[in-house]
């Protein structure tokens, strides 16, 4: 069983008529990368607000590392939910003593978070210099002084240019890669597939899929074709093993449950004797399973 670095129940959040948040429930492992999906609109940073104590929610509870949110806990916590905010005129070094000075510790470690985030030939050069992906990577030394077990990000590498993007994507799995927690909120598939170990896909407030991002987390799709296809449609509707049964035409197409897969669809047919002209299997990918799991 994996440790939960953080447990999520029912977690709600309304503002006026818009349920900003609904009933969320989700557990974080201890030493995943953990996405949190969802078009504009969804709840992340709402959740990751509440999560962090800048907002109140409205009902439900969470726990970090098994305790209830305090001053403590927090300190735990490092996190980077808006644009980067730094003095325009004063160097990164500089910009770093105060970080450290506003949370109490980290004044030693200004050196090494800079190594770590790529800036530490750029030290004493000013903010107002820094290109948009060098401010974020500042921002990420900042969450780092203080050493903290977890990380939380709220769209990364929004507004960066493709080479940005890939320089936070690395750092972001060369943090995780030293053992840390990560919880990063973001609406680019593509970016939650590169970095995430697991992932939660929201909408409009309300949690859709929870798991790894990984092959064994996919369902499988079956293609089939047969001479009598409404006596083949018939009967998989009923079938306890099939999520669901889509025709397309001249063919079939069946998303397995967990509990089955192609071979045992062979030998269910076999058994009944059906013969089928077409027959072929294939994964669902987490790309598909977004896209369908945001059809109204």
């Amino acid at each position: 069983m994996e440790d939960n670095i953080l447990e999520i129940n029912k977690l709600a959040k309304r503002y006026g008529r818009i349920q900003a948040v609904s009933a969320l429930s989700l557990n974080v492992p201890k030493g995943s990368v953990f996405g949190i999906l969802g078009p504009n609109g969804s709840g992340k940073t709402t959740t990751l607000g509440i999560l962090l104590g800048v907002l109140q929610a409205d009902s439900g509870s969470f726990k970090w590392f098994g305790e209830s949110s305090s001053p403590d806990v927090r300190k735990r916590i490092g996190a980077i939910l808006e644009r980067p905010l730094f003095y325009p005129y004063l160097s990164a070094v500089k910009n770093l003593k105060i970080v450290a000075e506003i949370k109490g510790k980290g004044k030693n470690n200004i050196e090494k978070v800079l190594q770590q985030v790529g800036l530490l030939e750029r030290k004493n050069d000013s903010f107002r210099k820094y290109s948009l992906g060098m401010k974020q990577r500042l921002a990420i030394a900042a969450a780092l002084l203080s050493d903290p077990e977890v990380l939380l990000f709220d769209e990364p590498t929004n507004g960066l240019d493709p080479q940005g993007i890939v320089d936070i994507r690395e750092l972001i799995i060369s943090i995780a890669a030293e053992g840390k927690t990560v919880l990063l909120a973001s609406h680019l598939l593509d970016e939650v597939q590169k970095v995430c170990t697991h992932v939660a896909i929201l909408k409009r407030g309300k949690l859709l899929y929870s798991g790894k991002i990984d092959g064994e987390q996919e369902n499988e799709l079956l293609e089939l074709a047969s001479d009598d296809l409404d006596k083949l449609q018939q009967l998989f509707e009923n079938h306890a093993d099939i999520i669901e049964v889509k025709r397309m035409r001249d063919k079939l197409l069946l998303r397995l449950s967990k509990n089955t897969n192609a071979l045992k669809i062979s030998r269910f047919l076999h058994e009944n004797n059906i013969f089928v002209t077409h027959q072929l299997s294939r994964k669902v990918s987490l790309e598909q399973k977004f896209l369908d799991l945001l059809k109204d």
